[in-house]
C-alpha cells in the first residue's frame, strides 16, 4: 500500500501533467518545456521567460510548457517528469541543485529526449548544450571593481562576503572568482556566508549578526548577486550604520540599478540574460526539429556558448542597461528616485 509521501508525490505529479496538458491532448505541435529554479530572482521571470517566450513564437508554431520549481529540486523533479509525460521533445534546464538534476537528465535520456543546460550545468554530463556566462570571470569583475572601490583598508576593517547558493554551480565561480581579487588585494575577509536558496532574508540575517559582531569595522560587503545585496543592505539600514560600506551585486535588477541611483550599493553586473534566452530557444527548436546544435566553444565537454558580462555602476547605468533596451530610464527613475537620478544626471 502506497506511503501517504507516495500518494502525496503522485498527487501532485498527476496535477503537474494536468496542468501541463490542459485542452491540448491533440496538439501535435514540437512541445518544448522550459524549467526554471525560482523566482527571487526576478530576472527570472521579468527577463528570461518573457524572451525565451517571445524568441519561441518568432521561430515558429510550437507548444511551451513552462515551469518555475521555486528553489525546490524535489518540486523540480516532479514538473520535469510531468513535461517528459506531456511529450516534451526538449527540455531546457536551469537546475536548483546540480546534483539532484542527474536524476532530470537521466529520465530525459531514457525517453531519447534532449536537455538543454541554461545558466547552470547539471552534474553528471548527458546535455546537448550549455548556454550561460564566464561564472569565474564574473567573479573577478566583481571582485576588481568591489576591492577598487573599497580601497586600502585601515586597522582591523575588512569585508563580509555573501556569497550564491551552495547547490548553485555557478556560486563556487563567483565566489573563486571575486576573493581572487580581494586578497590581491589586500582585503581582510571577516566572514563569509554561502547563501540558501540565494534567499535574500537570509543574507539579511546573517549580515545582521555580523554587524553585532564586527560594527563599524566592516567598510563592504561582496554580495553576489542583487538579491542578497538587498538583504545585506537592509540590515545594515536597519542598524544605521554609517557610511553605508560598498555592496556589490550581480543581475542588474531594476531594485539594483535603483540601488545604485541612491547611492546605498555600488555596483552589479550586467548579462546579456535576453540574449542568453534567444540562444536556448533556437538551440530548443533545432534539437527539437532533430539537427544538431553548433556551438563556438566546451565546458565539461557540452557544446556551449559563454557570453560576455560587464560592470555597471551609477556612471554607466546609460551605457548598459539602458542603451539595451533592459530597462529604461522613466523604470529606474521613478518618483522615489527622481532627486537621485537628477544628481547623478540621468533626468
Amino acid at each position: 500500500m502506497p506511503t501517504p509521501l507516495a500518494r502525496s508525490a503522485l498527487v501532485l505529479l498527476l496535477a503537474l501533467v494536468a496542468s501541463l496538458t490542459g485542452c491540448t491532448a491533440a496538439d501535435s505541435r514540437p512541445t518544448i518545456a522550459l524549467l526554471l529554479p525560482e523566482s527571487k530572482t526576478t530576472r527570472y521571470e521579468a527577463i528570461d521567460r518573457p524572451a525565451f517566450e517571445e524568441r519561441l513564437d518568432e521561430l515558429g508554431d510550437y507548444r511551451l510548457l513552462y515551469s518555475n520549481a521555486d528553489q525546490d529540486p524535489a518540486k523540480q523533479q516532479a514538473q520535469a517528469e510531468a513535461a517528459l509525460a506531456s511529450g516534451a521533445a526538449v527540455l531546457v534546464l536551469d537546475p536548483v541543485d546540480a546534483e539532484a538534476s542527474r536524476s532530470i537528465v537521466a529520465a530525459a535520456e531514457a525517453q531519447g529526449v534532449p536537455v538543454i543546460a541554461y545558466d547552470r550545468l547539471p552534474a553528471g554530463g548527458g546535455i546537448e548544450y550549455y548556454v550561460s556566462f564566464d561564472n569565474e570571470g564574473i567573479g573577478v569583475l566583481q571582485g576588481t571593481a568591489f576591492a577598487s572601490a573599497v580601497g586600502s583598508t585601515p586597522g582591523d576593517s575588512g569585508v563580509l562576503m555573501v556569497n550564491g547558493s551552495p547547490t548553485d554551480p555557478n556560486s563556487q565561480g563567483f565566489e573563486r572568482g571575486a576573493l581572487q581579487e580581494i586578497e590581491a588585494a589586500g582585503l581582510t575577509v571577516l566572514a563569509s556566508f554561502d547563501t540558501p536558496d540565494w534567499s535574500p532574508d537570509q543574507a539579511q540575517d546573517w549580515v545582521a549578526g555580523q554587524v553585532t559582531l564586527f560594527g563599524s569595522r566592516i567598510v563592504g560587503v561582496y554580495a553576489a548577486n542583487d538579491g542578497t545585496a538587498g538583504g545585506a543592505i537592509a540590515a545594515l539600514k536597519a542598524a544605521n550604520v554609517s557610511p553605508m560600506p560598498v555592496v556589490s551585486g550581480q543581475d542588474a535588477e531594476l531594485a539594483g540599478l535603483q540601488r545604485i541611483v541612491s547611492g546605498d550599493q555600488y555596483l552589479t553586473i550586467y548579462k546579456a540574460i535576453r540574449v542568453q534566452a534567444q540562444l536556448a530557444a533556437d538551440a530548443a527548436v533545432e534539437l527539437a526539429e532533430g539537427r544538431p546544435v553548433e556551438a563556438d566553444t566546451t565546458v565539461d565537454g557540452v557544446p556551449a556558448t559563454i557570453l560576455p558580462a560587464e560592470v555597471v555602476t551609477l556612471d554607466t547605468i546609460l551605457t548598459s542597461v539602458v542603451e539595451d533596451g533592459v530597462f529604461t530610464i522613466d523604470q529606474i527613475c521613478t518618483a522615489d528616485y527622481a532627486a537621485d537620478c537628477a544628481e547623478a544626471g540621468l533626468l
